[in-house]
């Protein structure tokens, strides 16, 4: 069975690193609610972010480069190395998994998805979508506000 998009990366991820993605994203949210004058600082950073597909291909596009070059240049055998990175990279876009992936997740390299909750919990939290929750005294009910909210 072909897992959906959004969901196939973290399918593929183990427990612990999901966990520990997600308690940082959350943390990030409850330090910003308490912080609010560094929100619009926080989201240039997360428009600068790369995520894991970006990540993937850009790792795959190198060693492919890599590989043929050496293979033209010093030894034919080299060019197993493009054959083997295209065919990870084809399972990575039909399944969610490749190898690279557990060691760039354990890195901390988030889905598109992931971000995109981070930035809309953080816009919820300054109020671009509107008032949340509690009011601004309660920083810890705010961020719990926001994060339902970007959940929605």
């Amino acid at each position: 069975m072909v897992p959906g998009t959004a969901e196939r990366v973290s399918l593929h991820t183990g427990a612990r690193d999901n966990r520990r993605i997600a308690a940082d994203l959350d943390a990030s949210v409850r330090w910003h609610a308490e912080h609010p004058q560094d929100i619009g600082r926080r989201l240039r950073e997360l428009d600068a972010e790369w995520d894991i597909e970006r990540t993937l291909e850009a790792n795959a596009a190198t060693l492919a480069l890599t590989g043929t070059v050496l293979g033209l240049t010093t030894d034919r055998r080299w060019l197993a190395l493009p054959l083997a990175v295209t065919a990870f990279l084809l399972q990575h876009a039909v399944q969610g998994w490749c190898p690279p992936l557990p060691v760039l997740r354990r890195l901390g390299f988030r889905t598109a998805r992931e971000i995109e909750f981070e930035r809309n919990a953080l816009k919820a939290l300054r109020g671009d979508f509107g008032p949340i929750g509690p009011g601004p005294g309660d920083h810890d009910s705010g961020a719990s506000h926001a994060l339902m909210a970007a959940r929605l």
